[in-house]
């Protein structure tokens, strides 16, 4: 028999039930409430921030999220804005568990205080010598002390000789008019003009030149069939790899390394071809030198590696291969990289602004007016004597305003040795990185004036003739003691290529053709430079003549 106090307390079971179901959901509601409303004020305290600190500070990840959004468009755009808003000078603040903490500037106060007032107290620094040490190794780029100082004057010596420069003057020439102007023929002699990429051609051409100066090899990458050469996609992608490192928490990266995963596997392998060059390389030329050695007669070589070949170290023995591996390495970064990239964006802004093509032109053109070859309508034979390319001011004026605006290396590194105070105020910490954002120094209307972002030589010229700006203004050659050794090569060098091109060609970038920089240790352009040429006849030559 059923008993009806226990059917009534059946009854009762879904209505407890579902009274509890309530709580319970009424519980959860209150805890999702909360978490929302943590959500928000941790947002708006976060993005409240950013009108101090120039980005927004979460907790535990610090400005990682800004940076990995500044990291998905054009990261240098993304460093200028920030730079600008916190008038010359902000402080990243990093995750919990990682080292990024650092001051990024582009003031020139702090640039002159960092690169030349307290030299000594701001040097590359053990955390950039680990981060590129794989592919730099103890090379000038990234060495400080002795070392950097043994390379230095041994390469500044060579620079500033007689003989190096007839050397370089003589490869470039070779190079230009052997190779570059065959190859940029072959491009318009085909029955359908086929787009080529500049910024490749004359990565060739600055990569074969490198090689016959440094090294006096020629690796013979600029042929009308344009060769693959493995080494110099393997440098392309290993100067990649190694700058994402700057951007990845050290203890990510090396742990990447040491499984041999992701960009760290890339870079090993890169890095396994720019090695099988560099040592092929020290091989022959060690060789070479070996049969030199008995021949007396034999003429002596000029290169800098063979100099470097022949002097010992600290302790009197001669350089070990690792070592005259990094100088190699090093030297084809600064060769190689910094004058190519600079002329594959001087080049696209030329096609911005034909006017200021125009007026190149008419300079060259004035420049050779009283040359046999003009006289006689055969210009399309003339070279350029080293004496013109010193008197080519305005093209000079624009190359350093491609280069303001698109500085070959955006961004460099320092470290503080000892607590310090930069002029505008910001204390610096003993072991705080500092990046000096020279990309960024070229868009300050408190350096260059509301009309900073416009490619305009003029603003170098002082009555027609060029004049340069202090180091600490314009940075894209360094600074200091650490200026660049090779500014009056690399000056000349891009002088004598674009003279070349230009009087010879009119070149047109593709329409559409997308151009952002790339993230490396030099700022390649991400697509390249594709572009159409144009021949120039005399009656062209004979117009801006009489524009003159």
């Amino acid at each position: 028999m059923i008993n009806p106090s226990n059917l009534t307390s059946f009854h009762q079971f879904p209505t407890r039930n579902f009274i509890s179901q309530r709580i319970f959901l009424l519980h959860d509601i209150q805890i999702i409430e909360i978490f929302i409303a943590l959500f928000v004020f941790i947002a708006i305290h976060s993005l409240r921030q950013k009108k101090h600190h120039g980005l927004p500070i979460w907790p535990v990840l610090g400005m990682l999220p800004s940076l990995v959004a500044g990291l998905r468009s054009n990261i240098y755009e993304w460093i200028t804005d920030v730079v600008n808003s916190q008038n010359g000078t902000f402080i990243f603040k990093c995750p919990l568990f990682s080292s990024l903490n650092s001051v990024v500037t582009s003031d020139p106060r702090n640039l002159e205080h960092l690169l030349k007032t307290k030299f000594p107290n701001f040097p590359k620094g053990p955390y950039f010598r680990d981060t590129v040490r794989d592919l730099l190794g103890n090379g000038i780029f990234s060495a400080d002390d002795e070392t950097w100082q043994r390379q230095r004057k041994t390469a500044s010596i060579e620079f500033h000789s007689a003989k190096f420069r007839q050397l370089t003057t003589e490869s470039l020439l070779e190079l230009v008019y052997s190779r570059l102007i065959p190859v940029l023929e072959n491009s318009i002699n085909k029955k359908t003009q086929i787009p080529i990429d500049l910024q490749d051609i004359l990565l060739r051409l600055t990569f074969d030149n490198v090689c016959m100066i440094a090294f006096g090899v020629d690796p013979g990458c600029l042929r009308p069939n344009l060769p693959e050469i493995p080494f110099a996609q393997a440098f392309e992608d290993a100067t990649e790899a190694t700058v994402l490192r700057f951007v990845t928490p050290t203890c990510v990266w090396k742990t990447m390394r040491y499984f041999n995963l992701g960009m760290e596997k890339r870079l090993k392998d890169s890095i396994k071809g720019v090695d099988e060059f560099a040592e092929d390389v020290i091989r022959t030329r060690k060789k070479e030198l070996s049969l030199q050695y008995d021949d007396n007669n034999k003429k002596q070589r000029l290169d800098l590696l063979s100099v470097f070949m022949g002097l010992k170290d600290e302790h009197g023995e001669p350089f070990s291969d690792r070592f005259l591996r990094d100088i190699c390495v090093n030297f084809i970064l600064a060769g190689r990289d910094t004058s190519s990239v600079a002329l594959s964006w001087f080049f696209w802004l030329l096609h911005q602004n034909p006017m200021v093509e125009e007026r190149i032109l008419a300079e060259l053109c004035r420049i050779v007016d009283q040359r046999e070859e003009v006289k006689t309508g055969d210009s399309q034979s003339l070279i350029f004597r080293p004496e013109e390319i010193k008197k080519m001011d305005y093209l000079q004026a624009a190359l350093s305003e491609a280069l303001r605006l698109h500085p070959s290396v955006p961004v460099d590194h320092k470290e503080v040795v000892e607590d310090d105070i930069f002029p505008d105020g910001t204390v610096l910490k003993k072991g705080t990185k500092v990046i000096y954002a020279i990309y960024a120094m070229g868009r300050m209307e408190s350096i260059w004036g509301m009309d900073c972002r416009e490619f305009k030589p003029e603003r170098w010229l002082r009555d027609g003739r060029f004049m340069s700006e202090s180091a600490y203004k314009f940075t894209a050659f360094n600074g200091g003691p650490r200026l660049c050794l090779g500014k009056d090569f690399a000056y000349y060098q891009m002088k004598f290529v674009a003279a070349s091109v230009i009087y010879h060609y009119h070149v047109k970038v593709v329409d559409n053709h997308p151009v952002l920089p790339k993230l490396a240790l030099t700022m390649y352009m991400k697509h390249g430079l594709k572009v159409t040429l144009h021949r120039r006849d005399d009656s062209e030559h004979q117009k801006y003549l009489n524009m003159h």
